[in-house]
């Protein structure tokens, strides 16, 4: 007894001892939990499946977290669904499987303002006014059903897969059943190219997709065949798209080893893209539009342009962005569009402006802060980056600070915009008017093919007349001062509306670009063969 009352103190101590190294071995072990898991992300992932007091649904709290991480980087980081990933990508593959119609939703209904040429719509029989209210022997209208995303989700689909419409047609009683089988629908790019005044090459390249480049040579080679003499490329409302097919763009206009754009990153080392001296446009006099919505992509190309004194830049600033995406696909099918390098001019010019990382809400404010300090309407309102000046080939200055600042700059005009102009355009009433015009007159105006044509018709009419009748019964109303001063914009923006749902977009944009500042400035320049820009 007295043996183990001595030995009792040495047996607590051993138990102390073991109960410590056994300590140590389980937080060890727990250590390595988070040192094999990699990083907190995952372990706390596996945390809160393992530990959590209830059930939780680890991918979709994946999802959520995911696009979070991103918002704390750039601004054009993204992450992209699964389910979202086909939408995203057929803007710029120029394809999609589809009914082959363009459409616009007014009174919570699918309206279609054009029917493609020999697409599966068109060979069923469908037509240009038609209002679709049953989409596979379901109804198809009203708010919260009737939306853009809900009607792509309806029309598209595989091809060869049928949908059935039931189509409410002007003059008809009974709602129309069609069977239409879904095809492949090229989407055109470069939509409008035609010859102003017998003498000037015109073109609008509306975004640079996967076939971008072959469209808009084909349309240059037709102009250089009508007698072009010069060609005016319009970016404006161009947000970018594919970095290679701006690079093939330039590579027609410039000379041999003439760089067009470099980028670069801190994983991603510089790479140079040149010209080869192939590009048959090298001699044509040039002229590009822009203005703040031309971005990426479309600032890749006027910035190669300028920097090389190859042509004249005209409009406003562009928008500013010069950061590079590569899309990587994750292991579920959703992809991220990680930023890894920036688009630099050929002087050295970064076009990206600036930004804070997670601060998306004030990059996204950057338009509107340009509008309300003055920016589109007078030159002597832009802030340019003077402390980093760079010097084009032939010596020009040109500024830093994001985006493209044009060689001439054409100011926006609000002067003839009053509040009634701004009330019936913003709520959508003068496009509810056209479209009811349109479909109302279509057959009586059938015969007639060009914008001009179609004018005569229109001025015989008291068209605006009509028009502010049919404001007052959508509850839109102003004093007689105001409407007889709106009456020349407005007019004109019906003219505009009417010409595009009647007839297509090349006849809407040559109506549009008879009066259109920038494109008046484009065509003085080259009557004065001023193209080519030289050093004051």
């Amino acid at each position: 007894m007295t043996r183990m009352k001595k030995l009792l103190p040495i047996i607590i101590i051993l138990c102390i001892v073991a109960g410590f190294y056994a300590g140590v071995h389980i937080c060890n072990k727990e250590r390595s939990i988070i040192d094999n898991s990699g990083n907190k992300f995952d372990y706390m992932l596996n945390l809160i499946e393992a530990k959590y007091v209830d059930g939780v649904d680890i991918d979709s709290l994946v999802e959520k977290c995911i696009p979070k991480m991103l918002e704390e980087l750039d601004p054009h980081s993204a992450y992209i669904p699964k389910e979202e990933l086909k939408a995203a990508n057929e803007d710029l593959s120029g394809s999609f499987s589809g009914i082959g119609v363009r459409f616009s939703i007014q009174d919570d209904t699918i309206n279609i303002s054009e029917v493609i040429r020999s697409g599966p719509s068109q060979q069923a029989g469908i037509l240009a006014g038609d209002k679709i209210i049953t989409v596979n022997d379901t109804l198809f209208v009203g708010k919260g059903v009737c939306t853009n995303e809900n009607a792509m989700k309806k029309l598209k689909g595989p091809k060869g897969s049928y949908v059935r419409l039931g189509i409410k047609r002007f003059g008809e009683d009974e709602l129309l059943k069609f069977n239409v089988r879904r095809d492949d629908i090229m989407i055109e790019s470069v939509e409008v190219a035609y010859v102003i005044d017998n003498k000037w090459g015109y073109i609008q390249v509306d975004k640079f997709g996967e076939n971008t480049f072959a469209e808009f040579l084909t349309k240059a080679v037709e102009l250089y065949y009508n007698y072009a003499q010069g060609l005016i490329v319009d970016l404006r409302g161009n947000g970018g798209g594919y970095l290679e097919i701006a690079t093939l763009m330039a590579n027609q206009f410039l000379e041999k080893d003439e760089t067009i754009v470099y980028t670069e990153g801190k994983n991603s080392p510089k790479k140079v893209y040149s010209a080869d001296g192939t590009g048959i446009l090298r001699k044509f006099p040039l002229v590009i539009l822009v203005d703040e919505t031309s971005a990426s992509a479309s600032e890749v190309l006027a910035g190669a342009i300028q920097d090389n004194d190859r042509g004249t830049i005209i409009g406003r600033r562009t928008f500013g962005k010069g950061l590079v995406q590569e899309q990587m696909m994750l292991p579920d099918g959703s992809a991220v569009r990680l930023t890894i390098a920036r688009y630099h001019t050929p002087s050295g010019r970064c076009i990206q402006k600036a930004y804070t990382n997670g601060e998306r809400e004030e990059y996204a404010m950057d338009i509107i802060d340009r509008y309300n300090r003055g920016e589109f309407f007078s030159q002597d309102s832009i802030v340019l980056d003077k402390e980093h000046e760079y010097r084009t080939k032939g010596g020009r200055t040109v500024y830093g600070g994001g985006g493209i600042m044009p060689d001439i700059f054409v100011p926006s005009d609000s002067t003839k915009i009053t509040k009634y102009c701004e009330n019936v355009i913003r709520q959508g009433v003068s496009a509810q008017f056209a479209l009811k015009y349109s479909n109302q007159n279509r057959q009586r105006l059938a015969h007639c093919n060009t914008y001009s044509l179609l004018l005569e018709e229109l001025d015989k009419e008291a068209i605006y007349d009509q028009f502010v009748e049919f404001a007052k019964e959508k509850g839109v109303t102003a004093d007689l001062d105001e409407i007889i001063e709106s009456k020349e914009v407005l007019e004109d923006n019906l003219r505009l509306n009417i010409i595009y749902m009647l007839l297509n977009m090349q006849e809407y944009v040559r109506y549009r670009n008879i009066d259109d500042p920038i494109v008046k400035k484009a065509i003085e320049v080259l009557e004065n063969g001023e193209s080519y820009p030289t050093v004051k």
